[in-house]
């Protein structure tokens, strides 16, 4: 039968509470210090005009109903004409995110200063999570638990009769380090908040963020998909 315990009030003074503090403070410092190390970079026009041609499709897209049948036809030609359509791209030109990043040494360098951003402060501070914090039982969620969540919230204490409920310290770093995306949004604004889980992902894939799909071919496809009400057929 699973044990309960009575937490002292000085866990929560000296080790949830600071733990989380930390955390946070160290999470809006990674953030400064990754815009600080971001170099500067001219636009490239090529860029600048391809996006502003998506936001035009996307434009005529949304307000294709408000303009007669014969001019919906010519503007969708003019974006999605496989001769000479500013959104069609033949086959085999298409870029490639991860052989434009290495390409670019720039790209490249920027990439090794934001993992190396996540990848230091992380190091440094679980190192000091495991060294004064380890096998404290930090806190209790009040609510229970199959034993399937053991592993993941009781890190570092290998009791089986204490209740799945319990949280170790070591657990209580890795909740905030994977949950605080919510605060941070508050804090830099939902743009700049970015958990280490989506860092993670954009790590293992060299740079190429596999959340963003190309927008100028979901653009076309809908531009070429879509029945005009003046009309019944493309």
């Amino acid at each position: 039968m699973a044990e309960d315990l009575v937490l002292d009030t000085a866990i929560r003074d000296w080790v949830l509470i600071p733990l989380t503090v930390v955390m946070i403070l160290i999470g809006i410092l990674r953030y400064f210090v990754s815009k600080l190390m971001q170099s500067q970079q001219t636009p490239d026009a090529k860029v600048v005009k391809e996006g502003q041609v998506v936001v035009r499709a996307r434009n005529l897209r949304a307000g294709a109903n408000f303009i007669p049948a014969k001019s919906f036809r010519a503007r969708r030609a003019y974006f999605s004409n496989e001769e000479n359509g500013l959104l069609h791209v033949p086959k085999g030109q298409g870029q490639n995110p991860q052989a434009q990043m290495f390409s670019d040494p720039n790209m490249a360098m920027d990439m090794m200063k934001k993992n190396l951003s996540m990848i230091i402060p992380q190091t440094l501070t679980f190192a000091w999570v495991n060294f004064f914090f380890s096998g404290f039982v930090a806190a209790k969620i009040p609510f229970p638990l199959t034993q399937r969540f053991r592993s993941m919230l009781q890190n570092g204490i290998d009791l089986s009769t204490v209740d799945v409920s319990y949280v170790s310290s070591r657990s209580w770093y890795f909740l905030n380090l994977f949950g605080l995306r919510g605060l941070f949004s508050l804090i830099l604004g939902e743009e700049n908040a970015m958990d280490d889980t989506q860092r993670m992902m954009q790590m293992g894939g060299f740079g190429f963020d596999p959340t963003k799909i190309d927008t100028a071919k979901v653009v076309l496809t809908g531009i070429d998909g879509y029945c005009h009400w003046g009309y019944t057929a493309l």
